[in-house]
């Protein structure tokens, strides 16, 4: 059982739901990112998505572009983002880590040599934007065999295809965008949500994250209340934009405390989820 599944039985046995925070490595500086991370933990993240900067996104909003940006500035690359993940691996933090991209960087790398890289620097799982799960056999493959959980998304017009193709390629959870929009947006239909996730949870047999549009604690209690993970990325950037160096590691544990707190209570109240 790899950490992150082993993540959510131990979070379905207490009756909570996993909360998965973004941020991209190397914003704003890259002697932050370790801070962060840890910043995150204390606030009371189950898992975390470790974004790999990228020139060209496809799904990211302007916030998380503007994470990359300046990440790419400040000189991030693929291998020091693995130097990242090492570095936290060796402060002896057991949450598991995603890596969140785009394919480019790691064909540069090379797939075999990439999650061979990711595996021995203490990831857990990859999640790559442009790597549908009918076209990817090889690299879910190598994933797997290297010991990480591939990954995928599923969106509102994801077709019946799309989840068994899903449900062979992928494992640990799906990643559900919650609307037809980038990261970061903020109009989100729960209802549309409520009625998608069992029908996904029937589908590919894994738990689900809502993510894309969730921007506070009220929000996500509510998504707690449907889905097995809340993803929260960029509003955590927007804090991070607003604080200085020093103050930003502060800033993050407690708006994800915030959050934490709000989730647990929404599935602990007569008619919550458990």
């Amino acid at each position: 059982m790899s950490r992150i599944q082993h993540t959510f039985k131990r979070l379905a046995g207490e009756g909570r739901k996993a909360l998965i925070p973004f941020i991209t490595a190397g914003d704003p500086a890259p002697e932050l990112t370790l801070p962060l991370m840890q910043a995150l933990v204390a606030g009371g993240a189950d898992i975390i998505e470790l974004g790999v900067p990228f020139s060209d996104p496809m799904a990211d909003g302007p916030t998380i572009q503007r994470a990359s940006e300046r990440a790419i500035a400040a000189g991030m690359s693929m291998r020091k983002v693995l130097d990242i993940v090492r570095s936290f691996r060796a402060t002896g933090d057991e949450t598991p880590v995603v890596l969140m991209g785009y394919a480019n960087p790691i064909e540069a790398m090379g797939v075999e040599p990439f999650t061979r890289a990711a595996a021995e620097a203490g990831a857990d799982g990859v999640l790559v934007v442009d790597y549908p799960p009918e076209e990817c056999h090889e690299f879910a493959a190598s994933c797997k065999a290297a010991g990480l959980d591939p990954v995928f998304l599923l969106a509102p017009t994801s077709t019946e295809q799309r989840f068994a193709d899903v449900a062979v390629a992928g494992s640990g959870y799906i990643y559900y965008v919650s609307l037809k929009g980038v990261t970061g947006s903020a109009t989100l239909d729960l209802d549309e949500v409520a009625r998608r996730i069992p029908v996904i949870r029937d589908k590919v047999g894994m738990p689900v994250g809502v993510g894309f549009g969730i921007r506070d604690a009220a929000t996500a209690a509510r998504i707690a209340g449907l889905a097995d993970a809340v993803v929260i990325g960029s509003r955590i950037i927007e804090e991070i934009e607003q604080s200085s160096h020093a103050e930003a590691p502060a800033r993050v544990t407690a708006f994800i405390r915030g959050v934490r707190e709000a989730m647990d209570a929404a599935v602990t109240q007569p008619g919550g989820a458990r």
